[in-house]
């Protein structure tokens, strides 16, 4: 089992894509500007590549952070931490030898990202769009893409990484 860098930054290209179809003005992309109070001219003076750029660094660490939540095998190196590396690697090589595949689907990827949406994200996006006077729609819209988005990065993690 190897921690493979180039499937984490693919997986952290996801929210980019999904923001690009999610957000366009045919699918949520009206709805949300009408319900996060953005006028397209506020869109349009926005400076894209520091945002491209910034949202790509915050998808590569949840990009990172997924990859031992999709990934259950990873559990053993916690296991075994406090262990001598010559005592450490025949556990964990038997460990990966008899269970190293289990759950590696991108179906258990993604169940797992829409977990996190649904438990994790939801509930802080909610919270501060309360606060912030924002409706069910804002609420929906958001957390709905960051569900897609999850879905589809922990597949990718979990399948190929």
């Amino acid at each position: 089992m190897d921690f493979n860098v180039f499937v984490l930054f693919g997986a952290s290209i996801v929210p980019l894509i999904v923001g690009f179809i999610w957000y366009h003005e045919k699918l949520f992309g009206k709805a949300w500007m009408r319900a996060s109070g953005v006028t397209p001219e506020a869109a349009q003076s926005a400076n894209m590549a520091l945002i491209f750029g910034i949202t790509f660094i915050f998808s590569i660490m949840l990009a990172f952070i997924l990859h031992g939540m999709v990934i259950h095998q990873y559990a053993i190196y916690s296991l075994v931490a406090d262990m001598t590396p010559d005592q450490q690697e025949p556990l964990v090589k038997d460990f990966n030898d008899k269970f190293g595949t289990l759950y590696r689907t991108f179906k258990h990827g993604a169940f797992h990202g829409v977990l996190l949406g649904l438990f994790f994200v939801l509930p802080v996006l909610g919270t501060n769009a309360l606060f912030e006077r924002k409706g069910f729609r804002y609420i929906a819209i958001n957390a709905g893409y960051w569900i897609v988005s999850l879905a589809i990065m922990g597949g990718v993690i979990c399948q190929w990484a």
